[in-house]
């Protein structure tokens, strides 16, 4: 039987949240078929974090990025920085990057600044962005618009993905994909998982959020990348395909998003990949 491999594509596990356990927290991941991990970045003194980590594990990536809720930060200097770290062999994505008019916790101008700056970068460099959106969407998705009007090609994820099936339609037409994690198997998300049935497995890929959303099982705990099976078997219940179908699927959209390296003889997606 074909054995069910997923990738998780959006895990803080550099959160001092996984502190006291975060080797057995890989091993539980393993065990439930999470085989490889993106750790996106959010402020200039997490990204260390996770470059450490990746280049002690080769089952993690890192995206950089500087989040909207320390978007006061961002400046010629930041961006510098963000042009050393890009170059860093595990580093695949621009990310968590975007817009949040929930909390405020930054200007909204100096979040779009920030924003239209990491965007030019990412386009730049030719690598997919991971997108936070939160009371905001009108304004992302208004950033994305001109921004790949002006990038053909480029691409990215709409991460923690909450919106309708337009919204989703739309995002699947420019070459993004729905970032769906834990809230898809929350009681009130009719309206998520509206959105996933309307634009198919093609545009998905699995994320778990961790230590946050976690699945409806473990709401009130801290979420770990394990619990990334839950979302896909809420997935294969949605859709009504097989849990393995779900995994193999989006493990070919996540490598193809993030252009992961060369899979190697060792690499358990290697026959899950297309042909060159």
């Amino acid at each position: 039987m074909e054995r069910a491999i997923f990738i998780d594509t959006h895990c803080h596990l550099d959160d001092p949240a996984f502190d006291p356990d975060r080797e057995e927290i890989l091993a539980r991941a393993r065990a439930a078929g999470v085989e490889t991990l993106i750790l996106p970045g959010i402020e200039p003194e997490s990204i260390p974090r996770a470059l450490a980590l990746a280049e002690r594990d080769p089952r993690l990536y890192v995206a950089v990025g500087i989040h909207p809720h320390v978007a006061s930060t961002f400046s010629p200097q930041a961006l510098a920085q963000l042009r050393i770290w890009v170059q860093h062999p595990r580093v695949v994505a621009i990310g968590e990057i975007g817009l949040d008019f929930y909390r405020d916790r930054s200007p909204r101008e100096v979040q779009r600044e920030a924003f239209r700056a990491q965007l030019e970068l990412a386009g730049e460099l030719g690598l997919p962005v991971i997108i936070h959106q939160r009371e905001a969407r009108e304004a992302v998705m208004e950033e994305l618009e001109r921004w790949i009007a002006a990038r053909p090609g480029a691409r990215g994820v709409l991460h923690a993905f909450s919106g309708d099936p337009a919204t989703a339609r739309i995002a699947v037409a420019w070459g993004f994909f729905l970032g769906i994690g834990g809230p898809l198997t929350y009681p009130r998300a009719e309206g998520l998982r509206e959105a996933v049935k309307a634009i198919g497995l093609d545009g998905l890929v699995l994320e778990t959020d961790a230590p946050y959303l976690p699945p409806q099982p473990y709401r009130g705990q801290r979420n770990e990348p394990a619990y990334l099976r839950d979302v896909a078997e809420a997935l294969a219940q949605l859709l009504g395909l097989p849990v393995e179908q779900i995994a193999r699927q989006t493990t070919v959209n996540a490598c193809r998003l993030f252009r992961l390296p060369p899979a190697g003889e060792g690499d358990p997606w290697r026959s899950l990949l297309p042909n060159p």
